[in-house]
């Protein structure tokens, strides 16, 4: 039997939204599809009447239960998967799935794991350091206009979760780190990777941005997270100390 994606597990994080009508309206699509929560991070204007008059009073409890943050590190922190929404493609948009494959790779994720799905701005969506906040991206093929309305887009990406669904025995996804402890892990790691001169410190996002796609192909556990991090700071104190025998090596005899 089919096994169902665990819709309750699953967010919308709206990133800077310009219209409090486009939130009400991505709250009733929450709604419709049995979406666990919406997020939104720092609306452009959150005017709570015209919020609630695009929801109904049938997303009123959406919206009422809605979090608000400040800072979208903040808001994905506590999210084990994280999918980023784009309509520009190329550059760092290399690994791009469509709304199904998208759904389906999400089945299995979604029994141990909270899920966020993240969508920019209306009118230039996800920046190029938003998607470094994400594990994947999505995108909706459209004919020659790439751009769909705010509301839109979350519905269409709404009711793909709610119909998704893989074949029953499907390989269990583990319980994945959040996604603060990915970030504190890749702050770690670059320090110690520019100390090294692994990487430039000139231009650090470009060499990271290949770690971070690595990373990504094999999603990390809290533990696995903790035992990079600890190589990360033996390197470190072996590093130092090499750095103070050598200073000391050079010290005159009885200083």
């Amino acid at each position: 039997m089919p096994e169902q994606i665990v819709l309750e597990h699953v967010s919308i994080i709206l990133q800077r939204p310009r219209y409090p009508e486009n939130i009400g309206a991505a709250a009733r699509a929450i709604r419709n599809m049995g979406i666990g929560q919406l997020v939104v991070v720092s609306p452009e204007n959150c005017d709570l009447t015209r919020i609630l008059k695009m929801a109904t009073h049938v997303a009123s409890d959406v919206v009422e239960e809605m979090e608000v943050f400040e800072d979208l590190k903040d808001a994905v922190g506590p999210y084990q998967y994280v999918v980023g929404t784009t309509a520009r493609l190329g550059g760092e948009r290399q690994t791009v799935f469509s709304p199904p494959e998208m759904a389906k790779i999400l089945v299995p994720i979604s029994r141990e794991n909270r899920i966020a799905i993240l969508f920019g701005p209306e009118d230039r969506g996800l920046t190029n350091e938003d998607i470094r906040l994400c594990h994947t991206l999505v995108n909706i093929p459209t004919a020659e206009f790439s751009s769909l309305n705010l509301a839109q887009a979350v519905m269409i990406l709404c009711y793909e979760l709610f119909k998704a669904n893989s074949r029953s025995g499907q390989k269990k996804i583990p319980r994945l780190a959040e996604r603060h402890e990915l970030e504190g892990m890749y702050k770690q790691l670059q320090e110690i990777l520019i100390r090294v001169d692994f990487i430039k410190p000139d231009n650090p996002d470009y060499w990271m941005n290949n770690m971070r796609r690595f990373f990504n192909r094999l999603p990390l556990r809290a533990k696995e997270i903790r035992i990079i991090r600890g190589i990360c700071r033996q390197i470190d104190w072996y590093s130092k100390k090499c750095y103070k025998d050598g200073e000391d090596s050079k010290k005159p005899d009885g200083d």
